[in-house]
């Protein structure tokens, strides 16, 4: 099928990106893995519009874009709350809904969240660098929206008003606490401190954004003086900095780095995470392995199932 207009770009909004599940298997040759920062909203907003799960759709930060629909499409946005709009009438967030030819999508107001998801039946076409299609600005792998006059999709007609159920909608709160695995470098905090780290409470600063999120408590997380052999950073990874503010590595996070990581954020709870405004609060507590994969699995049924629900709906 070939791809056609599906939105004029009016406005783009501050940093609206392309983004699916990240470019996998590329971080040992230096290469980010990018990828949307919310993965739950992400995948929930394909499933709706009955897309596989790893399409890429908008991510939008904050100020959402402008859009005229050049074509008749279906549409979900997932995540944060940003006042999503049609011709100026509101329309519902994690459900989706139709733009006919000419319709404005826009967004009004901030509520809750950081990132939202505008995911679209048949997905857009964009290209595909390293089995991905996801922006990384840093690597100079795709552009921000600013870029762009018109989008390519490759639309389909499926039922509309299909909406997930109000008790697997994310709430975004700005003070959370979250599981952390610890280690692996354990070794280079005493055991006073490691205990002070799980009792403290992180305010999120306004440098933070998606290569990671900088916390600052008014008392170092230990007393670090050397660096560590460079390693392998996973998304979630804690770093520890000689000024002893810890670091969470995001979905932009570099391949390697050399500060010791006193945890990693369990994957089930990065989009917590992802959703912070600056000044939030972040607290941590220690989880077991065991504990994280049973958290994995029972969300990632939870997701199949969804899908083959919305499967098995009539198209329109």
């Amino acid at each position: 099928m070939d791809s056609s207009p599906i939105f004029q770009v009016i406005k783009p909004g501050i940093y609206t990106t392309f983004q699916d599940m990240g470019r996998i298997g590329f971080q040992k040759y230096g290469l980010p893995v990018a990828g949307a920062m919310d993965l739950y909203a992400f995948q929930i907003g394909n499933i709706l519009v009955g897309n596989r799960r790893n399409t890429a759709s908008l991510e939008v930060t904050l100020i959402g874009p402008k859009l005229q629909a050049m074509a008749e499409i279906t549409v979900a946005i997932t995540g944060a709350n940003l006042e999503p709009e049609v011709n100026g009438q509101s329309r519902p967030m994690w459900s989706t809904f139709q733009l006919e030819k000419g319709d404005v999508l826009s967004f009004g107001k901030y509520h809750s969240g950081v990132r939202a998801y505008i995911s679209v039946a048949g997905g857009f076409d964009v290209p595909v660098l390293f089995q991905s299609q996801s922006t990384d600005i840093r690597s100079g792998i795709g552009q921000t929206l600013d870029h762009y006059g018109t989008l390519q999709g490759l639309p389909k007609s499926v039922q509309g008003g299909v909406g997930l159920s109000k008790h697997l909608i994310p709430t975004y709160a700005t003070s959370i606490e979250v599981a952390v695995i610890e280690g692996p470098h354990m070794s280079s905090f005493k055991s006073n401190e490691r205990k002070e780290f799980f009792n403290k409470t992180f305010l999120v600063e306004p440098n933070s954004n998606r290569m990671g999120y900088r916390l600052s408590n008014s008392k170092k997380v230990g007393t670090i003086k050397q660096d560590i052999w460079s390693d392998a950073i996973p998304f979630g990874g804690i770093q520890v900095p000689p000024n002893g503010q810890p670091i969470i590595l995001m979905a932009d996070r570099q391949p390697t780095g050399g500060y010791p990581r006193i945890g990693t954020v369990i994957s089930t709870d990065l989009p917590k995470i992802a959703q912070l405004p600056p000044k939030s609060e972040v607290s941590f507590y220690p989880i077991s392995v065991e504990e994280a994969q049973e958290r994995v699995i029972r969300l990632e049924r939870e997701l199949v199932t969804l899908g083959m629900i919305r499967k098995h709906m009539p198209s329109r």
